[in-house]
């Protein structure tokens, strides 16, 4: 959510916004909603004072019933305004930073960095499906018949390796004085309406339902809803600042939008696990911004360990979503895709996080601010396995694991079993 003083002064840089990320929000109707309901406010106030001073002189009872009524009806305008008004702010998008590229799609993303040499073997690569057959290590006509579209099993070594990369993961980023957390996965409907999946994105999540629920619940996408929601309506101190925390849990993710894209491998999958990163910093665009160098440092730094090629590209306003001030997709090279792809992003929302979730920190000075929220993934799994697998596949058909998980799996190569 943003700030809506700054939206009054200046609704042409939102709309702009809006319209550079292909956001749906009618700012002129906001902004007529904004002015009824202030103007109401302001008559309720003078009719509320009107009635006290009636009440205290104790004259014309008719006169005094007559302001019980204007404010009674008064109230009624605000009640139906304000929903409609609350549901329009949620809408605005947050500006974006002035070096974000413009574009509409993924194709309008600009590569800033790359590392690493593409693996040029001299023998036929095989892709992850093919080897994960071999291997016995990938499982997916009977995911798919216990779990449906998109369903698969991780067995023997991949579910080692899996598992490795989280715990090498954590390991890492609690050495850099994040707190570990296992967040709730099942979160009510206001951790994502205040991390933003809510109202955007929302047919990408899966809602539980029993049938004498009273509230409406839902499987998170990632760790990020319930680790900002860790500190919801909360005051802070600035001294508390920044906090730093990081969690592991199960995603899940319906992928909608996605229907027939990847629809082979453990690319696009239904659920996965992830460790996630976020911070809140003080209300600065500077310390914030150098929050989301030095978190993209840390995935790039993981990827360097594992000795897999990737570029950074930062985001463009049609690809980085409402919320986003600035943004960096990582994406490491899959030789079966023949390109780079996404396995990790990192973005700075700005205050627009912790408006919609109502934490503050208080100053030293004393005044109360919105701080900065941050979020970046550290690693997700198994998407990142094809890297590993299809990158480090060797001739005769094996796997070299990186060294770098060597002490978390217990093993340093895959090999086909006998009688496979």
């Amino acid at each position: 959510m943003v700030d809506i003083k700054k939206l009054r002064e200046d609704p042409a840089a939102y709309q702009r916004a809006a319209d550079v990320k292909a956001v749906a929000v009618d700012i002129d109707r906001l902004l007529e909603v904004d002015k009824l309901v202030l103007q109401l406010k302001q008559e309720l106030d003078e009719l509320r004072t009107e009635k006290n001073q009636l009440a205290r002189q104790q004259a014309d009872p008719e006169k005094g019933r007559a302001v019980k009524e204007k404010i009674k009806a008064k109230e009624g305008e605000v009640n139906l305004l304000e929903p409609e008004l609350e549901k329009l702010m949620l809408l605005v998008p947050n500006l974006p930073s002035e070096d974000t590229p413009v574009g509409k799609d993924d194709a309008g993303n600009q590569e800033v960095y790359r590392w690493g040499d593409i693996p040029q073997p001299d023998f036929a690569l095989k892709d992850h499906l093919t080897l994960g057959a071999e291997l016995d290590l990938l499982d997916f006509e009977r995911g798919v018949r216990t779990s449906g579209f998109r369903g698969y099993y991780l067995k023997n070594e991949a579910a080692l390796l899996h598992l490795a990369l989280m715990q090498y993961a954590l390991k890492k980023i609690i050495e850099r004085g994040f707190t570990p957390f296992i967040p709730p996965t099942l979160v009510r409907e206001f951790a994502l309406i205040g991390s933003g999946h809510f109202p955007f994105g929302q047919e990408e999540i899966y809602e539980i339902k029993n049938p004498d629920d009273k509230e409406r619940k839902f499987l998170t996408g990632t760790a990020e809803p319930s680790l900002l929601a860790y500190r919801a309506g909360e005051i802070l101190d600035e001294a508390e600042l920044p906090l730093k925390f990081c969690g592991l849990s199960q995603c899940y993710r319906s992928e909608a939008g996605s229907y027939g894209k990847d629809a082979k491998g453990i690319y696009r999958i239904h659920e996965f696990m992830k460790v996630e990163q976020v911070v809140l910093c003080r209300a600065d665009t500077t310390e914030s911004n150098q929050w989301l160098e030095t978190m993209t440092g840390y995935s790039r730094e993981l990827l360097e360990d594992l000795r897999l090629p990737y570029r950074v590209v930062q985001v463009c306003t049609g690809d980085m979503g409402a919320g986003k001030h600035k943004m960096y997709d990582l994406e490491t090279w899959m030789p079966s895709r023949n390109a780079y792809s996404e396995t990790h992003s990192a973005s700075n929302l700005t205050d627009w996080q912790a408006r919609r979730l109502g934490i503050r920190y208080r100053t030293n000075g004393g005044e109360k601010v919105y701080p900065h929220c941050l979020n970046n993934t550290v690693i997700a799994s198994p998407r990142i396995l094809i890297a590993i697998l299809e990158n480090f596949q060797q001739q005769d058909g094996s796997i070299a694991v990186p060294e770098a998980l060597w002490p978390f799996c217990g093993f340093k190569k895959i090999e086909r079993r006998s009688g496979k």
